[in-house]
């Protein structure tokens, strides 16, 4: 089988994987905004946001360099991995102190600091999947992801569906992600340990010590990056309120619905370009132009029309209540594209073994970040989040532009064509549904009949994009 038909079948898995992980999570955000209300559903985005950013001493980077290694070393996976486990108890037991003391410095609420602890819980155990699903993609089995991926997110609508019909409030909805995620994580190491690769379980002080040292600036990125897409919410509920932060979170919970192919993406990628590194850089670049391309294919035009149905899709899934949210959604709908910008260049740096830099660059965005956010809250609240949200992201990819062009990684100028034409195409789609007035449920056929026509007519797919095609059906 070829690379790219190994890339397309582990794709195929985990988009497979995250499309029923993303109805269901449509589902369980409708149901539970509806049902916790705005107040509690901020109180909801405050904790998933603040263990988001502590999960980040639960890893500290360990499972990215993990990925990395065991992709260009398979006989190296049992030592890796049987140090990572007991390493990350240790690791577990300090977020849990860390949080507890963070939140009573807060003077956050009991029933604050309650869910936000069940969600530490619920953070700690996924970062165990996580690294699991680490090994999956290192070793190409990206079916097993997938499978996990769909096992956690059918569980936790069930149970999800569960506290709502039996009104356990929002401590059973914490409860329920505690337990997917367990079922989740016994699934994973016992498909992992029968068909992949058994761990050499053992805690040696010195290799610890290493593997830590050498994660470290995978975990400062990890924490930066989190940081900023984080850090608004927790911001919004001390500097605004618990409102705020629900309207907010509103729309943030739809981003991640529409960061489904992104995630897939960097998922398979990843792996792929740390052997093209070390093997031949040449393939490692054109990955990365492929990456730009074929992402910005998809994410503008839905960005578009994302802005002009924003009211109707927040109606649509979370009623009248949450109609603020509608401006949020249309402003932070450009992050996704400026995500999957960064988030390929991400993969190219990291693969190049240039986390460091990663590093600084996402350490000068999170200042800017919190900065421009203690004075656009308070001014212009959760649209003002939303806001320097969008800022940050332009100039991430700004920096990371002008690093990989400095590193001689210098994109073909037929890369920057095809944006153009792509960028073309969706500027068409957009004037054509705002003039057209079309009801929401219509413009989806249309508007894809109208952008791949332009798309097709502007010669967006060259014979490298064709002989992708061809290799992934087995023609060529």
């Amino acid at each position: 089988m070829s690379q790219i038909q190994t890339i397309f079948k582990n794709m195929s898995w985990l988009l497979i994987s995250q499309i029923v992980a993303s109805i269901c999570g449509f589902i369980w955000t409708i149901l539970m905004a509806r049902y916790l209300g705005v107040t509690d559903y901020g109180i909801f985005g405050f904790a998933t946001s603040f263990t988001a950013i502590l999960a980040i001493t639960v890893d500290l980077g360990i499972s990215t360099h993990i990925v990395r290694h065991i992709s260009t070393d398979y006989d190296s996976a049992p030592k890796y991995l049987g140090n990572a486990i007991p390493l990350k108890i240790i690791f577990s037991i300090g977020c849990m102190l860390i949080s507890l003391i963070i939140l009573l410095v807060m003077k956050a609420d009991e029933i604050v600091i309650t869910v936000t602890l069940l969600f530490t819980i619920e953070i700690i155990i996924k970062s165990y999947i996580n690294l699991f699903n680490g090994s999956f993609q290192a070793f190409e089995e990206g079916k097993y992801q997938g499978i996990g991926n769909t096992i956690l997110h059918v569980i936790l609508l069930i149970f999800i569906l569960i506290t709502i019909f039996t009104d356990l409030g929002i401590y059973g909805i914490a409860i329920s992600y505690i337990l997917a995620n367990l079922i989740a994580l016994i699934y994973e190491y016992y498909v992992l340990t029968k068909n992949v690769f058994k761990p050499k379980f053992e805690l040696d002080n010195e290799f610890c010590k290493k593997i830590t040292l050498v994660s470290i600036p995978f975990a400062i990125t990890g924490l930066l990056y989190t940081i900023y897409y984080s850090i608004d919410i927790v911001m919004l509920t001390n500097i605004v309120g618990n409102y705020a932060s629900g309207i907010y979170n509103a729309a943030t919970k739809l981003m991640l619905v529409l960061t489904l192919f992104y995630t897939v993406y960097t998922a398979v990628i990843f792996p792929v370009m740390s052997r093209f590194y070390k093997n031949d850089e040449s393939l490692l670049l054109i990955s990365f132009e492929k990456s730009i391309k074929y992402l910005m294919m998809i994410i503008i035009p839905v960005a578009v029309a994302t802005v002009l149905y924003s009211l109707d899709i927040i109606q649509l899934i979370y009623g009248h209540a949450y109609d603020e949210a509608a401006s949020v959604l249309s402003i932070l709908i450009w992050t996704v594209c400026l995500l999957f910008i960064s988030g390929a260049a991400n993969s190219l740096l990291n693969a190049s073994h240039k986390e460091v830099t990663v590093t600084k660059i996402y350490a000068i965005a999170a200042v800017f970040n919190i900065g421009l956010n203690f004075y656009m809250i308070p001014f212009l609240s959760y649209n003002g989040a939303a806001i320097t949200t969008v800022l940050s992201d332009v100039l991430i990819v700004v920096i990371q532009s002008y690093v990989i062009y400095k590193l001689g990684h210098r994109p073909n100028r037929k890369l920057y064509s095809d944006l153009i034409k792509i960028i073309t195409g969706s500027v068409i789609l957009g004037i054509a549904l705002y003039f057209l007035h079309l009801n929401m449920w219509v413009a989806l056929p249309v508007g894809i009949i109208i952008y791949f026509t332009v798309i097709y007519l502007l010669r967006v797919f060259d014979d490298d994009d064709k002989y992708v095609i061809k290799e992934i059906l087995g023609k060529n």
